[in-house]
């Protein structure tokens, strides 16, 4: 028998017509619609044709070598290799690259270094924390006692006096830096400083930054922090899974959390694409990309600005964008309803101080199809222009969907 792999749909659509399309009305979607979601991007033909191999049917619960089922010696080469490239991306002394989201990285690291009730200081959920890092309605705010830091009123930026004061007054067990809404870099030598004052572990959240840190594009968490977490898509551009670097001495404490504590069996095709993943993310051209994905971010924002937006912290270091719509007269959850309906796909996000919603964008998914400076300040007109009703939703549509046929995600 002779296997191939294609991006085409044959096979699917004479089995099963109905869910062929289904993935052909997605893959339509995607190319005729704007992806600025933060947290999204498009993987390389390369990391696809891993997520659809033969790796599926492969059981392998354990690590390299120390297999709870027989079979495994392809697959764990397979491991080794996505392993070794981890480590020598992020110059990292371990990695584990089982996790299967971000979110499982993030519990993984806590059930290495935490036991419940442990008090543990991170951002606050209104000031772009993550539901890992103490929701009432996730593991974390059940289990732990969270205390949360913000984000300066004025300037949007961190407030490391209240960092420092709030882990000398709670003297927790574990910092934790990273968030899903903050556009600029973290400080990682400071929490850092802030941890060792206290006796406490750093647990970086690099789930959105990891990426650019790969592509030289942004300060590395590594040197800095006990544990780093992270997400293998976004700017990474791999498929959807997770991962966590430590050195040396938490490296057997961080396995054993993520297998047996915390979840079974790793799913190898993802083990293998994300492999791909990290050796596409050593290539020149990968630091080209992420250095292009800020220059791209940093132009979207002062065009936001430039038409009456009012972009948090007044810019960004990094792909992602924070900005209040209400000065073009719409909330945030309305913004992003008209401009889904206009073809520009974005999320919402609470904003610091207050209860409004914003919106957050990312530059990623853009940049990958190829997209600059100038689309995005072409980008940045017609959200405006939909939002201020000067633009009416199907011209904007019209608009996009010729923008994005001029960069398509995947050619051919």
């Amino acid at each position: 028998m002779t296997v191939t792999h294609t991006l085409d749909a044959d096979v699917l659509r004479r089995q099963d017509p109905e869910l062929a399309g289904i993935l052909l009305g997605e893959l339509e979607r995607q190319s005729t619609t704007l992806q600025l979601i933060a947290a999204e991007n498009f993987t390389s033909p390369a990391v696809l044709a891993a997520l659809g191999s033969p790796l599926a049917n492969k059981y392998a619960e354990g690590y390299p070598g120390a297999r709870h089922h027989g079979g495994c010696e392809i697959v764990d080469v397979a491991e080794r290799i996505a392993v070794d490239r981890a480590k020598a991306l992020f110059g990292a002394e371990h990695a584990n690259v089982q996790s299967h989201s971000g979110s499982s990285a993030v519990l993984a690291a806590y059930a290495a270094l935490l036991r419940p009730g442990d008090t543990v200081l991170a951002l606050g959920l209104p000031h772009g924390g993550h539901l890992t890092h103490g929701s009432p309605a996730n593991f974390s705010g059940r289990w732990f006692d969270f205390v949360g830091y913000g984000v300066d009123a004025e300037t949007g930026l961190i407030d490391h006096d209240q960092v420092r004061t709030l882990a000398r007054t709670h003297r927790p067990k574990a910092i934790v830096c990273g968030s899903i809404a903050y556009p600029r870099h973290i400080d990682y030598a400071l929490f850092r400083e802030v941890a060792d004052e206290v006796g406490a572990y750093l647990i970086a959240d690099a789930a959105h930054p990891i990426g650019l840190v790969a592509g030289g594009a942004a300060p590395s968490p590594v040197p800095y922090a006990d544990v780093v977490c992270a997400t293998t898509h976004k700017v990474l551009r791999g498929p959807r899974g997770g991962m966590i670097l430590c050195g040396h001495e938490l490296a057997e404490r961080v396995d054993r959390a993520v297998f047996p504590f915390t979840q079974g069996g790793a799913q190898m095709h993802t083990v293998a694409a994300k492999a791909v993943a990290f050796g596409e993310a050593a290539t020149p051209a990968f630091t080209v990309y992420a250095h292009q994905v800020v220059a791209n971010a940093r132009v979207l924002a002062a065009g936001l600005a430039d038409e009456g937006f009012v972009v948090t912290t007044g810019g960004t270091d990094t792909h992602l964008i924070t900005a209040d719509p209400a000065p073009l007269g719409v909330d945030g959850r309305t913004a992003r309803g008209r401009l889904a309906a206009a073809g520009m796909v974005m999320d919402c996000c609470a904003l610091p101080h207050g209860d409004a919603r914003g919106l957050r964008l990312g530059t990623a998914a853009v940049t990958t199809q190829g997209m600059g400076e100038e689309e995005m300040g072409s980008i940045a007109a017609l959200l405006a222009g939909v939002l201020r009703g000067t633009v009416d939703s199907q011209r904007a549509r019209e608009e996009v969907r010729e923008l994005a046929g001029r960069f398509p995600p995947y050619p051919g």
